[in-house]
């Protein structure tokens, strides 16, 4: 079985995914609670500490903003074992797409991507379904817009297993949408999606109607902490077919078309087989 958890982390975002064959993955490094209405909490000691996890077979970052990166001083906790990042971006792009204020984690993320950069050999490789139980990850980095908006550079993730797709993506704008909807490999990739986990927060300036030529989500997903007058969850809505989702507190479910992290708290997907065979998709909130 696949999990995978959207982390309620205030404005930011976090993902963790286990594989069937216990690969872990973690997709950008937010960090807090607005439900729980903690700021200090960490998915990666949460990891750690609650899920008894030791090491992370790879790091996603989508792209170096702050709000993506703030549990990097935890990184080296779980030694992760490979790291993902836009790599074509450079110090002064991302120094400039940050305050000076958090200049301390821009030099941690700086001194992380420096030592990440040897080539993992196939048989290493979390990312290729033979190693991780059959999942695959398809990831795709915009590289064409301007740098002046790194949002334009994040990487998109769909994380597919036994047909089910689950689109991650990071803070991307209409302009990179579009050059990736220029890629065919992309194309087929987000294809017939399930889960789409909004861009930017579930922003205006991430929504892109282009996408929805190519997939009908059954379920968008909002990580965020408020909304605002950009927010267009009324928007994803209208896109979705609706999905059963259970809460985990007292098992009752209700047909949802977007779940967000500041209504819903932390969301958990899981994809498997049940003792039929047949495939199921199983989403669950606090």
């Amino acid at each position: 079985m696949l999990e995978i958890m959207i982390w309620d982390v205030q404005h930011g975002s976090a993902t963790y995914a286990k594989t069937p064959e216990g690969k872990h993955f973690v997709i950008d490094l937010g960090t807090g609670s607005f439900v729980g209405d903690n700021d200090e909490f960490s998915p990666l000691l949460h990891l750690k500490n609650n899920y008894g996890i030791t090491s992370i077979d790879e790091v996603i970052i989508t792209h170096p903003h702050t709000d993506h990166l703030d549990d990097i001083f935890n990184f080296d906790k779980l030694s992760p074992k490979a790291l993902r990042r836009p790599k074509h971006l450079t110090e002064d792009d991302i120094r400039k797409a940050n305050p000076d204020s958090d200049s301390d984690k821009i030099d941690k993320y700086l001194e992380i991507n420096d030592r990440f950069n040897l080539t993992i050999k196939d048989e290493d490789n979390p990312e290729l379904p033979e190693n991780n139980g059959g999942v695959k990850f398809h990831c795709f980095t915009p590289t064409n817009c301007g740098k002046s908006n790194i949002n334009n550079h994040s990487i998109v993730t769909v994380i597919e297993y036994l047909g089910v797709k689950v689109i991650i993506p990071g803070d991307n704008e209409s302009a990179s949408w579009k050059e990736l909807l220029e890629n065919s490999s992309f194309v087929k990739a987000i294809s017939n999606a399930n889960i789409l986990v909004a861009s930017h927060h579930g922003r205006d300036s991430g929504y892109c109607e282009e996408i929805f030529e190519h997939f009908t989500p059954d379920l968008v997903i909002v990580s965020d902490d408020e909304e605002t007058d950009t927010s267009v969850t009324d928007k994803y809505t209208k896109k979705a077919n609706g999905w059963t989702v259970f809460k985990r507190s007292d098992r009752s479910s209700k047909k949802r078309y977007c779940l967000t992290t500041r209504n819903d708290g932390e969301i958990l997907i899981k994809i498997g087989k049940d003792s039929n065979g047949k495939v199921f998709m199983n989403v669950s909130i606090v």
